[in-house]
């Protein structure tokens, strides 16, 4: 069968489930969630021998990708976690904010549905199959899944083990399709399928954002690159902001919530910057810097223009001294993603200004950036992190996978 016509066929499955799996009860999909966690617990050992599969094969990947690739115990412990912390969510489906009387009688309200069936082309994370899965599911759509070849066996075996596991408790069979074809055509062929896929949402680097929004004809909500700024100001505790840029860079750097980018005010530089230049080296990181900065730090660079505003998902730091809060907002402006933007302040005013002036998905004080996270938000596992303004816009969790529909209520009432 060629390649159109396979993905044609597995998108039809799905569409076709997709309205019986909107009707399931809450319990239903609950003990599904439970079932795949457990099924991923059972079948660790496939899991990692499928993993080890696609390591072995990541010959050409950086560091970045490769750790993204990576299916450790911890994460795949994480994935059973998540599983288990969306069944123990409200069910979002069929919530609604109230109702409203209009002078002619009629009773208007509003309840959240599924979207309908949601596509997902990611690249190198393999747990991303199962948050996806899980979130889907209780939200009542179905998936489509397109991981990239580089986690081939990973995606596979991870999406067959939760696929039987759901339907052993009464999922429709279609509601979760993984296209194991590793060629690229079958991601084009899915982004011209109107008729069967209702939503688009890619997770990746910038290549994939740019290639799925230029050829999809259904709707994108795009998880762009995350050029995530720390500002120090000169009333931040030293010691504080060592900690949270520490973490904020260190902590996973190949992933879209690092820090890439360090600015400090011009008045505690010179007492921040040897200190946390010296932590930064010694755990790896190569610090491409202002002038200033590198006149601070023995072991910096000098930065050029492409460091500012590049996400590196690496042991690569951009430094760079600003003269005040105002040079800070306008660098994260000029530079910025709209992903994850943090101040280290002990001044209030100072914070409420950061927080309302600077535009991004997630704007934070006196914390790191690693946290934007819908595991973090305790939305359990997440899309991803939406930098789209339309519909989402930040961790994507149960409610962010519906839409809402209006209900009317009459006795009779026909408009004059």
């Amino acid at each position: 069968m060629e390649i159109r016509q396979w993905v044609i066929e597995r998108t039809r499955q799905a569409k076709h489930a997709s309205r019986p799996l909107s009707l399931l009860s809450t319990e239903v999909k609950n003990k599904a969630l439970e079932a795949m966690a457990n099924a991923i617990k059972a079948n660790e050992a496939t899991i990692v021998e499928a993993n080890r599969k696609d390591l072995d094969a990541a010959t050409q990947l950086s560091r970045a990708m490769v750790d993204r690739l990576t299916l450790t115990p911890k994460r795949i412990a994480d994935m059973q976690t998540g599983l288990h912390d969306v069944a123990a969510l409200p069910d979002p489906i069929g919530s609604n904010g109230g109702m409203w009387k209009r002078p002619n009688g009629l009773k208007i309200g509003r309840v959240r549905v599924p979207i309908g069936v949601i596509g997902i082309i990611y690249e190198s994370r393999p747990n991303v199959t199962a948050d996806t899965v899980g979130l889907c599911l209780k939200s009542g759509n179905a998936v489509v899944l397109r991981g990239g070849s580089e986690a081939i066996h990973s995606n596979t075996a991870i999406a067959n083990i939760l696929t039987k596991a759901a339907q052993d408790v009464g999922i429709p069979e279609g509601a979760i399709i993984f296209l194991e074809n590793p060629d690229r055509q079958a991601v084009t062929e899915m982004l011209s399928l109107t008729e069967y896929i209702d939503l688009i949402i890619p997770r990746g680097g910038e290549g994939l954002m740019q290639a799925v929004t230029s050829q999809s004809k259904i709707p994108v909500i795009k998880h762009d690159k995350g050029v995530c700024h720390i500002y120090v100001d000169r009333d931040a505790d030293i010691q504080m902001a060592q900690e949270v840029c520490f973490n904020a860079k260190v902590q996973r750097p190949g992933t879209c919530n690092a820090m890439e980018a360090l600015l400090v005010h011009e008045h505690v530089a010179p007492t921040f910057l040897p200190s946390i230049g010296k932590k930064l080296h010694e755990a790896g990181i190569k610090i491409r810097g202002c002038p200033k900065t590198v006149s601070l730090i023995p072991n910096a660079t000098r930065a050029i223009d492409n460091d500012w505003g590049r996400e590196f998902l690496d042991l690569i730091l951009a430094v760079k001294i600003v003269a005040d809060m105002d040079a800070a907002m306008e660098h994260i402006v000029n530079y910025g993603s709209s992903h994850t933007e943090s101040i280290i302040t002990k001044n209030k005013a100072t914070a409420q200004r950061f927080l309302k002036e600077v535009d991004a998905s997630a704007v934070m004080v006196n914390a790191s950036t690693r946290f934007n996270d819908g595991f973090q938000f305790g939305l359990g596992a997440e899309m991803g992190i939406s930098t789209t303004r339309i519909h989402a816009r930040g961790p994507m969790g149960l409610e962010e996978l519906t839409c809402q529909k209006f209900i009317v209520l009459g006795n009779g009432q026909v408009r004059e």
